[in-house]
């Protein structure tokens, strides 16, 4: 820590603007209590303070494109690799160039460097799409790809969140890079025809529906399992004693990973400061708390692990697919209108 927040301080500290403002301006979509450590440490370290400003995804976008060149946003987070992605064409994200976050984060994680140099956005955290499964009725050969759920030994079995969730929308947006449009709306048509019920709540609701036996399989994200496995409430750790977790397609492209991820706001006042303050978040204390605070995988490769229930999952380590964002993100609108079309509510 004193590492990375010597080099913090003694930079973010000569940067005039800051010297003015004392403040970071920060839009997040991350609502994680947890986080409030990592905001604190930042500004213990550097006499910084960060000014929040909550919303979703979407809400922060459209605020940004409300406000224009009057907007006080100087730094942005976002919880969806499709968001991000949509963020940085329509032009809300400043490029910066920063060897320390090129260096930590990977390349499939963070924007394609703009024509005129600097990066959009960086990936700072991930979350992988599982399925999780009724261990006493589902045999996991049955359920360790993506395309098995769509087969018909798991009619009646799948559990689902809203089709137009944007955790959804970026798994079924790689769906459509790896198998085409024609192939991924028919599985999509197959996900439909496999639902033990209408698609509602949240991940963690899919997770206790399977475990109740309402249904059999259901798609989360790893950090809701996480929680509940971590949970000091004996009545939701019970809850997992009848469900397993795959990660799919680890013989072929690797599971789906989704990803939150910070830019630079376009028209920020304090961008010195605001780069800092993402290159922060890359240090292996801050990568560290992702994991430990909320349960996401770290970006920065090589760094040891210490949260329980993630590598109690997988052991530590999985196979993810390398797709680049972009990819993720055009196939959106597509996406949608497969989903019209198959009835995916």
């Amino acid at each position: 820590m004193r590492k990375w927040m010597g080099l913090i301080l003694g930079t973010v500290m000569g940067c005039s603007a800051m010297a003015q403002t004392g403040v970071l301006n920060l839009y997040s979509a991350r609502h994680y209590p947890t986080d409030e450590a990592l905001y604190s440490d930042f500004t213990k370290a550097t006499g910084i303070k960060i000014n929040r400003v909550d919303s979703d995804d979407a809400g922060i976008l459209a605020r940004l494109k409300t406000e224009g060149s009057a907007s006080p946003a100087d730094v942005i987070l976002l919880v969806d690799a499709a968001r991000l992605w949509k963020g940085e064409v329509e032009g809300l994200f400043l490029p910066v160039q920063s060897k320390i976050l090129e260096s930590a984060v990977p390349a499939q994680l963070r924007a394609k460097p703009a024509d005129a140099g600097g990066t959009a956005w960086f990936g700072l955290s991930t979350r992988a799409r599982v399925v999780v499964y009724d261990k006493l009725k589902v045999p996991r050969p049955e359920v360790d790809t993506y395309e098995k759920l769509a087969e018909p030994q798991n009619k009646g079995r799948l559990c689902i969140r809203s089709g137009s969730h944007p955790y959804n929308l970026s798994l079924f947006g790689a769906m459509t890079e790896h198998l085409g449009p024609a192939k991924t709306e028919l599985w999509l048509k197959g996900l439909v025809d496999n639902m033990a019920r209408s698609p509602k709540g949240g991940d963690t609701d899919q997770i206790k529906a399977v475990a109740s036996g309402e249904c059999a399989v259901a798609v989360t994200n790893t950090y809701y399992l996480a929680r509940l496995m971590r949970s000091s409430n004996p009545a939701e750790k019970a809850l997992l004693d009848r469900v397993g977790v795959v990660f799919p397609n680890q013989a072929s492209w690797g599971t789906h990973i989704n990803i939150a991820g910070g830019a630079v706001a376009r028209y920020s006042k304090n961008t010195e400061s605001a780069v800092k303050f993402l290159e922060y978040l890359v240090s292996p204390e801050a990568q560290n708390h992702f994991a430990n605070g909320n349960n996401e995988w770290p970006v920065v490769p090589g760094l040891k692990l210490d949260n329980p229930a993630l590598k109690s999952m997988t052991g530590g380590a999985f196979k993810s697919e390398l797709l680049p964002i972009s990819a993720v993100g055009m196939n959106q609108i597509k996406v949608q209108q497969m989903l019209d079309r198959v009835g995916f509510k």
